[in-house]
């Protein structure tokens, strides 16, 4: 079986910050099929990977060290092929930023060792059979409950919790939107039928016309009024 590319090995293109080495990596999730377009509480239709690594039982998110030539998107990317075996779309917007030591240097009290990490959420839409990186990582899809259990250290239940409050505004925004453009404006017929057609009016010209509206009510209420009062 073929393996996409090789992993990169070494630390000379290594970035650092100051004594920190810059690591970049991302959670990879998915919707759980099953779930799919069914009004569920978002962290019950989630999915997320996580890998297993070396002499360890605990699962990690797919991470690495960042390279001088490469974006810090590009590094994490790189790092979910190698590592997890899956391809996707990376969001942008960073989930955060979090230092914490690499496995080796947990008990070390010097700056040896400490890293500063920028994750990211990934959409994945293919995966591997086979990675460069398969011998020493295994790969896991998790419900979002079973993942908060596997992460071992307090940045990570971070990041994971940084991940479930993007995606919920992400969520928020496109519910946003399809209301929006799913509203219609209704138009008068001559044979006195209501019918609605797709709304061509931007968020603030909607606004506009409802205040005007209001404007003319309010006048001709005020102008009845008026009138009552004199008669």
């Amino acid at each position: 079986m073929e393996v996409c590319g090789k992993a990169r090995t070494g630390r000379e293109r290594q970035r650092y910050d100051g004594k920190q080495r810059l690591v970049s990596g991302c959670i990879p999730y998915r919707l759980r099929s099953k779930y799919e377009d069914h009004g569920l509480y978002l962290e019950d239709m989630l999915e997320v990977l996580m890998i297993s690594t070396p002499n360890r039982d605990d699962l990690v998110f797919p991470k690495g060290g960042w390279e001088n030539d490469e974006t810090v998107y590009e590094a994490a990317t790189r790092e979910a092929l190698e590592e997890a075996g899956v391809k996707g779309i990376l969001h942008k917007e960073a989930l955060g930023v979090w230092e914490f030591r690499s496995k080796s240097k947990q008990k070390m009290v010097s700056a040896e060792g400490g890293c500063k990490g920028y994750m990211f959420a990934m959409k994945v839409t293919e995966e591997l059979e086979a990675w460069p990186e398969q011998e020493l990582y295994g790969r896991k899809w998790l419900s979002i409950k079973e993942a908060f259990k596997q992460c071992r250290y307090d940045w990570m239940r971070e990041a994971l919790q940084a991940f479930l409050d993007f995606m919920e505004k992400e969520q928020d925004s496109k519910t946003r939107n399809a209301m929006a453009s799913s509203m219609g404006v209704l138009t008068f017929k001559s044979d006195c039928r209501y019918t609605t057609k797709p709304a061509n009016l931007s968020t603030s010209s909607f606004y506009k016309t409802i205040h005007l509206v209001v404007a003319v009510l309010t006048i001709i209420f005020l102008g009845f009024f008026s009138y009552a009062s004199i008669n």
